[in-house]
């Protein structure tokens, strides 16, 4: 139900109104997580969060490679996606800041507090279907 790298990691979804935690799973990438250390949040492509604080991330520089520094973004608000769905091997959690920017969910920095503000409306039209279907994998 989450990123492919958090398959082998107990999961559920996301409920509005709660408080998720960005965190590292040991799994090769980071995720969320509710109360419970030990399960993965998932979301549905277009959940809206907004964050506690600014979030901060691993950017990355002019040559694609990671930086070191934290970059800060000023916004909190964010809307969950899934990018690079047809790379089977590829992180696709990601965020959507409200400038446009694009942020895969395993660059955030740990301990990051965003309340689950909406779930995405159901879908209308296969195409709005489409986009919200997580990439899912099977062991």
């Amino acid at each position: 139900m989450c990123d492919y790298s958090l398959m082998h990691v107990k999961s559920r979804p996301a409920v509005v109104g709660e408080t998720l935690v960005t965190s590292n799973f040991g799994t090769g990438t980071s995720g969320f997580r509710g109360e419970d250390k030990d399960v993965a949040v998932c979301l549905m492509p277009g959940t809206e969060l907004a964050f506690e604080d600014p979030i901060t991330y691993l950017p990355k520089n002019v040559y694609g490679t990671y930086t070191l520094k934290d970059t800060e973004t000023p916004h909190k608000p964010a809307i969950f996606r899934q990018i690079n769905r047809e790379n089977r091997i590829a992180h696709h959690d990601s965020l959507e800041f409200p400038d446009g920017e694009i942020v895969l969910l395993t660059l955030l920095n740990p301990d990051q507090r965003a309340k689950v503000l909406q779930l995405p409306a159901a879908p209308k039209t296969e195409k709005e279907a489409e986009e919200q279907k997580r990439v899912e994998y099977t062991g």
